[in-house]
């Protein structure tokens, strides 16, 4: 068991981002950015309280990281930690804000 679980688009994310990772760097490059990010998710699980809040972006209880350039949006307080999104830190607040909203648990 890993102690967390990702939502379902949020899996969707990780492929999309590894997909276009993987045609502008490589293959290699965009499997070390997922596997950059799925460590970062291992490391929130016992302490899962480390990241900032997003109050520009939501007010539901989540937290959020940042791994590279992209921002996790998690639910902390959820057993086993659920990932509700992976995006590039860059994007809008407002689509961030959208996506997260769509994405209710």
């Amino acid at each position: 068991m890993t102690g967390y679980d990702l939502h379902p688009e949020a899996f969707s994310d990780l492929d999309e981002l590894a997909a276009y990772i993987g045609q502008e760097a490589g293959a290699g490059a965009a499997h070390r950015l997922v596997d950059d990010i799925y460590k970062a998710i291992q490391v929130l699980v016992p302490f899962p309280h480390q990241g900032d809040r997003r109050p520009d972006l939501t007010s539901r209880p989540l937290r959020f990281i940042v791994v590279r350039d992209y921002l996790i949006a998690y639910a902390p307080d959820e057993k086993p930690l659920w990932v509700i999104a992976v995006m590039h830190g860059r994007r809008s607040p407002r689509v961030m804000a959208r996506i997260l909203r769509g994405r209710d648990q």
